[in-house]
This record gives structure tokens, sequence and C-alpha cells, in this order.
């Protein structure tokens, strides 16, 4: 078995592998994935390194590639984590790609793949500048205010159309942090059905989780919340299935993904839409499917070889 290091080695034969992940601290879960990926991909022949993304010491040159795990920090981070983005992928191999990262870090891609006529959650938005008396807001039905760029849930909330001041003083929160505000009915059947959470690998489906609801009825917008509650393995039907692929493939310029994961709802007539597409740094839900985890690692060390071998220079 190749060595499981702290930096790569020069010349080394194996597979040179970049686990990114973050410094824990507030604010920061813990990856529940990402001790048992790094054993599992050492395993099928690669050298691992766990690196955090922003570690000034790291040579990201020094990996075939560079895997983007848990940088669950990069919600308040924006700027500073894309312009690592654009960094890591001129020095090596990224996955996902650099240009899928930034598309993705903005929730307004919501707009895009109903524009290619995904279904998703229908969704407006309130950039710092704009007037926040002038939101729009439900007034038949709950609603969801949470940031465009943002992930476990951090700055959500769910509202009653009685609860608009409470709503606009979370807006203005937002704003003054230099956040963009988004807001989406709350889709009602997420208390009695759950979410879903359908997992792909290089392209192909690989498996599904449901959870219970996150955002419950009163709780603070800056309250803690756990990301994915109750989540327990699924089997997500031929809808759910159809509808995840074509949100993939709405994504620009058709990229290779390494992995994706596709977050679905119901809306009030049972059908599946969007909610969230994830493609920068999905937890994978490795526990509730252990199964999973050798065909995960075989993928990123074939990912890594096919990388190493563009990398080195042709002779003759």
């Amino acid at each position: 078995m190749p060595p499981i290091s702290s930096a790569p080695s020069p010349g080394s034969p194996y597979a040179r592998i970049a686990l990114v992940t973050c410094k824990s601290g507030p604010g920061v879960s813990t990856d529940p994935d990402l001790a048992a990926l790094r054993d599992t991909v050492a395993a099928a022949g690669a050298e691992v390194t766990v690196a955090e993304w922003d570690d000034p010491a790291v040579d990201w040159a020094g990996f075939d590639l560079a895997l983007i795990r848990s940088t669950w920090d990069y919600t308040w981070r924006t700027g500073e984590f894309l312009a690592w983005v654009e960094r890591c992928a001129a020095a090596t191999t990224l996955a996902n790609p650099g240009p899928v990262v930034s598309w993705n870090a903005d929730k307004r891609y919501l707009g895009d793949l109903a524009q290619a006529g995904v279904p998703a959650v229908a969704t407006s938005y309130s950039a710092p500048g704009s007037r926040v008396e002038d939101l729009p807001l439900p007034d038949d039905r709950e609603y969801v205010i949470k940031p465009a760029s943002g992930a476990g849930a951090r700055y959500a909330a769910r509202y009653r159309p009685e609860d608009r001041a409470v709503a606009l003083r979370h807006v203005e929160r937002m704003h003054a942090e230099g956040l963009t505000a988004m807001v989406q009915p709350f889709m009602s059947r997420i208390d009695t059905r759950g979410e879903r959470a359908l997992v792909f690998l290089a392209g192909r489906f690989l498996h599904a989780i449901r959870k219970n609801a996150v955002l419950s009825p009163g709780t603070a917008y800056d309250a803690r919340k756990i990301a994915h509650p109750g989540k327990r393995p699924y089997e997500p039907t031929a809808a759910e299935l159809a509808v995840a692929e074509r949100a993939l493939a709405a994504v620009p310029g058709t990229p290779d993904l390494l992995y994706a994961r596709v977050d679905l709802v119901e809306d009030d007539q049972g059908a599946p839409r969007v909610m969230e597409l994830e493609l920068i740094e999905p937890e994978l839900f490795l526990g509730p499917h252990p199964e999973s985890l050798p065909t995960v690692a075989k993928a990123v060390v074939a990912a890594a070889r096919t990388a190493q071998a563009s990398r080195r220079p042709v002779v003759g």
C-alpha cells in the first residue's frame, strides 16, 4: 500500500492526491467521510494527503489531483476561496473543474437551471444595495430565506406570512454582510416526505439518501442547525433520477464531473424539483452507504492517474 502522507513525495510512482478540506473551528462541521475516504483511496493505489485549502505551505503543483471534499468554510470566504480555486486549477487538476466551482458557488445557478427547463424550486433574489422594503414576500404560504452563497442551512430560516418584519430584518443582516438573499416558497411536503439527495460519480448514479426537514418553524436564521437530520438510504424513483440527470446535463460547458449531488424536494403535486445542485464540496453520504466507498476510491484514483499521465512529458 502506498504511504498516507502529509506532503507529496517528489517522483512518487503513485498517483498523488490531495483531499482538500478546511480548518476546524466554530461553525465548521467535521467531515464524517474524510478518514475512511483517505484510507480507502490509499489502499486503491495512491499517495494521499489531507490538505487545507488556505494553507500557504501546500504546493498544489505537487499533486496529480486536488479533490475538493470539505472546504466547508468557503461560503463566508467566497472571494478568497474562488481565488484559491483559480490558483489551484492552474497548478494541477482540480475536481470538480474551476469553472464549475465558480458557477456553483452562487445559487443564482437555480435560475440557469430553470431557464434550461429543469424543474427547480422557484427562487427570487435580493442583492446588497436593493431596497429591502420592496422585497416581495409570499402572503399566502410559508417561505424560506437563505443566502445565495451558503451551505449547511447557515443563515437560513422559515417564515410565515405574518413574520414579514422579522424576515426583512434577516435580509437586512445578510445585505450588511455583503450577501445576496434568496427567497423560496417552503415546500410543505418536506415536513412529511423529507428531502432526497442523489449522488453521482463520474456521471453515473451511485446512491441516494433521504433526510428529514432541516428548517423548523420559529428557528432563528443564525441558530446552529443540523444539515442532514435523520439521513438514511433511499431508492430514488424514475422521475427523481430523470430530474437529477436533467439538472446535471444543464451545467454550463457540459464538463466532466467527478462527483455531483442533486438535492430534491417534492412540490405540492408530489413532483420532484431541484432544491440545490451540489458540485463543490458535498457530503457524499458514505456513512449510510459504506458499500460505495471502494467504488468512489477507485474512481478518484483513476481520475488521478489520468491526470498524472497527461502531466508526463512526451518522449521522442
